[in-house]
């Protein structure tokens, strides 16, 4: 650790809010499909798209705000950031026909990216690796509330003022993150540590990266098994809607519960932080994910639909998943601990782009049965155990 001030007051606090934006603008408007759908007159299939497209941007901006971030310093690109998301946030909502919603949508993923990478890039600048696996899985547990009551305020603003208002509030929201920030959180990296932002170099930076086999493992292992839980997210609208027949305002009865796993896991991961070493409280996590998958597979393959029966397993996968977060962030941003905020980039990249893919791709492949749902979890979590399984040691940081 190299941050000789104290740390800010609250500073988990702020970074949760800031990390909250992401779910905040991927969940807020699920329940606002159909009358969005009918404004535009566009399909569930096209409007899916605005999902994966603003995901996609998310996961390509990382790669430049992270360098950024290692060179101009943390604060500043989270303020440049979120002024940017503010205002196509309000582009959103004065859209008047899909393409410009689209376009909005994009530039909001590009803007978002930089909260999510600098957040982390912080955490790891100020708290020694104990205490950082500590900080996260606390800002875990703060981050998990949104996922849950996204959807719930989406819903509530939506049958008060219709689907525009959804973003005027990501974008009262974001304003509030932004005065927080200025207020009150320093630069934290340090000006001996800051890095070239030239192309060569920066390139140089990934190169290593992706010849690190460790790191790979790492990135891809988290994207794997949250792309197990995205894919419920991201179809959120064809469980409520299609699976389970529920209403607009009944996201939370599949949100709540997930969230829930989610408080649950990421209370156990700072319980564990400083009593388990990292492996054993990860192989815990892996444990209840598979526990979880293999419940939902066999729920969808012989039992009908309810709200009992489809979410009852989740809360398992989501535990795991809450758990495993903070500590496999924790290792991967260690392999490179003069690059954080690169390292952080392409982490936040990999598992951008598999959400992207989930949401463009694989929700319109397996919406239409429950089975196949679940059967896609357990390949996605498969392809991560094996990743685990195979896990290099480590070596030498670079």
């Amino acid at each position: 650790m190299s941050y000789n001030q104290p740390v800010p007051k609250n500073l988990t606090i702020i970074i949760a809010l800031m990390t909250m934006i992401g779910p905040f603008t991927i969940d807020s408007y699920l329940p606002s499909f159909p009358a969005i759908e009918a404004e535009f007159n566009i399909s569930r299939a096209l409007l899916s798209q605005s999902l994966g497209f603003y995901l996609a941007a998310f996961a390509i901006a990382t790669l430049f705000f992270g360098p950024l971030a290692d060179r101009l310093g943390r604060r500043r690109v989270i303020l440049i950031s979120l002024l940017f998301y503010i205002m196509a946030s309000i582009g959103c909502a004065l859209s008047d026909d899909y393409s410009t919603f689209l376009l909005f949508r994009v530039i909001q993923g590009i803007a978002a990216a930089g909260g999510l990478v600098t957040g982390r890039a912080i955490i790891r600048d100020v708290y020694s690796p104990k205490d950082a696996h500590h900080a996260m899985s606390r800002i875990m547990m703060l981050f998990a509330i949104a996922p849950a009551i996204a959807p719930i305020i989406g819903g509530w603003i939506h049958d008060l003022f219709g689907w525009h208002s959804v973003f005027y509030f990501l974008a009262l929201f974001s304003a509030l993150v932004f005065i927080l920030v200025l207020f009150y959180i320093p630069e934290t990296l340090e000006a001996s540590h800051r890095q070239s932002f030239h192309p060569v170099n920066v390139a140089r930076v990934y190169a290593r990266s992706l010849t690190h086999r460790r790191f790979q493992s790492l990135i891809f292992i988290v994207a794997f098994y949250f792309a197990g839980l995205f894919l419920y997210i991201a179809g959120a609208p064809t469980v409520i809607f299609d699976f389970l027949k529920l209403e607009t305002n009944d996201f939370a009865y599949l949100f709540v519960p997930l969230v829930a796993g989610l408080i649950l896991g990421s209370w156990l991961s700072s319980r564990l932080a400083h009593r388990w070493k990292i492996e054993k409280t990860i192989k815990l996590a892996l444990s209840l994910m598979l526990i979880g998958a293999l419940l939902n597979s066999l729920q969808a393959l012989f039992l009908p639909a309810s709200v009992i029966t489809s979410i009852a397993p989740l809360i398992f996968y989501t535990t795991g998943t809450g758990i495993a977060m903070p500590a496999l962030s924790v290792l991967a941003l260690d392999c490179f601990p003069k690059n954080r905020g690169s390292a952080s980039a392409l982490q936040g990249f990999v598992q951008m782009m598999a959400n992207a893919l989930i949401a463009s791709l694989l929700v319109p492949l397996l919406h239409s049965q429950p089975v196949y749902m679940a059967s896609g979890q357990l390949v996605l979590l498969a392809c991560a155990l094996l990743l685990w399984w195979q896990l290099p040691p480590a070596a030498e940081n670079v």
